[in-house]
């Protein structure tokens, strides 16, 4: 009978701690107090911090320069204290306001790689955006991390595995480009942090180049762009009638995190080299090598004169073809093949059962849907990605690396804050155990080591 008594009272405080967890989870998602970072040029985390205080949650944000302060205009505070005390600055709010949440835009910017090595020490769910893996109609969002920091499976069968388990997403909404949104919110946001140092004296900028001299280059480009388009063409109208086909080289910029932090290659000019190289010693003497501009590079470097220098030291100037625009879409459906750094364009490809070799760190570059191993191998027998895998893979990132909406547009941005606020609201601040947090550090600082050198 004690027994009988004892086991009916130990099911109950069972049952009652188990309420209690519940509940206290509830009570954790309903009293948030979330923390804004750096986001975008665009109105979104505006936007998204005021659906979040609707919410019930507290809401704080701090800016670092003049533009951060025109996207976030009020119930902000600014940093205008040196670097070298930004951590110990965060790290007093952290601990005395309480904050369970961090959001920021991209984890390798100086002062975002300090915040999330302070937020995983104390357990604070560390949410990241940046630009969709997939697009358009799409931007990322991931716990922790980001492309080579993101913690999406890197084996094929844990990919299968965990797509089992997601439900069918629905159909996006679709956003629209956003192209002159983007290029004004760029334009003020910069402008504005120039022209507005004298207020933040020691704000240290994440790109590399003075955006006066970005600006003053984009102005020549955009002066010789008809001229590149006309070139454009003529190569294109070449490469449909040349036999049997060709290969597609999309840049990236040099001020990109995917250069400087996540790949071992240090410029594009290396990434040419490099790959020029292999292709005249190893593709079949009858394929081209198309190379194709980044539609947002800033003309600072002269890539078509940089990528015939490349392909005359190698002895396949006829071969290597360089295009300023067309569509990357419909050149990839028609390509043998892509190589890549770690570009988002390999998303394209793969999309398109093109065959896809990756020289950096990238979340797609996964056993069974890109080539492994020295790219030398890959020109004469490039592999098709598995479309099983692949639907496998893009059901994951829709589910669990991706929000539907956009950063520039209405609808996008409607669409991205209600996705988001759900997906925040999903997340609970978990302490993570100190063996992953050194872990988690070790990796990030073998990036740094591994290539880049960081503007500061």
């Amino acid at each position: 009978m004690i027994a009988g008594i004892c086991g009916v009272g130990d099911s109950r405080g069972l049952m009652d701690t188990r309420l209690q967890s519940a509940d206290a989870r509830q009570d954790q998602r309903k009293r948030r107090h979330i923390l804004f970072l750096q986001g975008p040029a665009s109105p979104f985390f505006l936007r998204l911090g005021k659906a979040l205080r609707a919410r019930g949650h507290r809401v704080g944000k701090i800016n670092f320069n003049l533009g951060d302060q025109l996207f976030w205009y009020s119930g902000a505070t600014s940093y205008r204290g040196r670097f070298s005390r930004w951590a110990g600055h965060l790290a007093r709010r952290l601990d005395e306001e309480g904050v369970t949440d961090l959001v920021l835009f991209g984890d390798c910017r100086s002062y975002h790689r300090t915040a999330v090595e302070l937020a995983r020490a104390r357990g604070i769910a560390v949410h990241v955006f940046e630009e969709g893996y997939l697009r358009p109609d799409w931007v990322t969002l991931e716990q922790g991390g980001v492309n080579g920091f993101s913690h999406l499976p890197e084996t094929a069968a844990d990919i299968r595995r965990l797509a089992a388990a997601v439900g069918e997403t629905l159909a996006p909404v679709k956003t629209g480009s956003g192209l002159r949104n983007r290029v004004v919110w760029d334009i003020v946001y910069n402008l504005s942090t120039a022209f507005g140092r004298g207020l933040f004296p020691f704000y240290r900028h994440h790109r590399p180049w003075p955006v006066l001299l970005e600006y003053a280059c984009w102005l020549k480009r955009l002066a010789v762009m008809p001229l590149e388009k006309r070139r454009s063409r003529r190569t294109l109208a070449r490469l449909a009638t040349s036999e049997p086909g060709f290969f597609v080289f999309p840049l990236q910029l040099d001020s990109d995190f995917q250069i400087r932090v996540h790949s071992d290659l240090h410029s594009m000019e290396e990434a040419l080299e490099v790959i020029v190289a292999s292709f005249a010693a190893h593709a079949p003497l009858t394929d081209h090598l198309v190379v194709k501009s980044h539609p947002l590079d800033n003309g600072l470097v002269d890539r078509r004169r940089q990528c015939r220098r490349i392909a005359r030291a190698a002895g396949v100037e006829d071969r290597v073809l360089f295009i300023d625009g067309g569509n990357l879409m419909r050149l990839t459906c028609d390509a043998k093949g892509m190589v890549t750094v770690n570009s988002t364009s390999g998303m394209v490809a793969l999309e398109q059962a093109r065959p896809v070799a990756v020289l950096g760190r990238a979340v797609y570059h996964v056993p069974g849907l890109t080539h492994q191993g020295p790219l030398d191998r890959f020109w004469a027998a490039p592999p098709r990605p598995d479309p099983e895998l692949l639907a496998d893979f893009v059901q994951l990132l829709k589910a669990r690396a991706l929000v539907n909406g956009s950063f520039f547009t209405e609808t996008g941005l409607a669409a991205a804050v209600e996705a988001a606020v759900g997906r925040i609201e999903q997340i609970l601040p978990q302490p993570l155990p100190a063996a992953e947090i050194e872990t988690q550090r070790a990796r990030r600082s073998r990036a740094v080591a591994a290539g880049a050198v960081l503007a500061e």
